[in-house]
């Protein structure tokens, strides 16, 4: 993408979120060097300021404090232009601040069939994805995940069937696209 196509976008932010773990982290580090935008990581920057993983903060604090850093953490969020914001769907719906970050950005939700989710949760659950338990959990995940979904003016990419470069390649083009729209 050319100087001049990024300056058409002038302070708009790129949020990403969606469902293609494990390799959601890396998507969101390749498109950001590709657009030269700023990363901006909501769950590692949650995580380094917590020193814990999410999960286990969860289990030893409960939701409710949780929720009450994510919140803090996402009021500095919202003040980033020219950025592109790898955060959790069911964060977007929860934290208070989804009006300004679509004033200020595009949401992109990366979405998959269930046949290839449920073939992903295997490979990376292993043994676990035969407990009920952890499976149910992981399920849980997805559906509160994609309630962003139903939010009006979020663009999904499907990435059943593709591979991670031709998704980056694609949302360039979007990228680009929109920047012609917008110019």
């Amino acid at each position: 993408m050319a100087a001049r196509e990024y300056a058409l976008h002038g302070d708009l932010n790129l949020i990403v979120t969606g469902y293609v773990e494990p390799n959601r982290p890396r998507i969101a580090r390749q498109l950001a060097q590709r657009l030269g935008l700023e990363l901006i990581d909501f769950e590692r920057e949650l995580e380094e300021r917590l020193g814990d993983t999410i999960q286990s903060i969860r289990a030893t604090y409960g939701d409710r404090h949780l929720r009450t850093i994510e919140a803090g953490i996402m009021d500095e969020v919202v003040l980033h232009r020219r950025g592109l914001i790898r955060v959790s769907g069911h964060t977007l719906l929860t934290c208070g601040q989804l009006g300004e970050l679509q004033r200020n950005g595009v949401i992109i939700c990366l979405v998959a069939s269930l046949d290839s989710i449920l073939r992903r949760m295997h490979l990376t659950l292993g043994a676990r994805y035969q407990n009920p338990a952890d499976r149910a959990r992981t399920i849980g995940d997805l559906e509160r995940e994609w309630k962003i979904r139903e939010v009006a003016d979020v663009v999904e990419f499907d990435v059943t069937y593709v591979s991670e470069a031709i998704l980056i390649e694609r949302i360039v083009v979007f990228w680009r696209d929109l920047a012609i729209r917008r110019g």
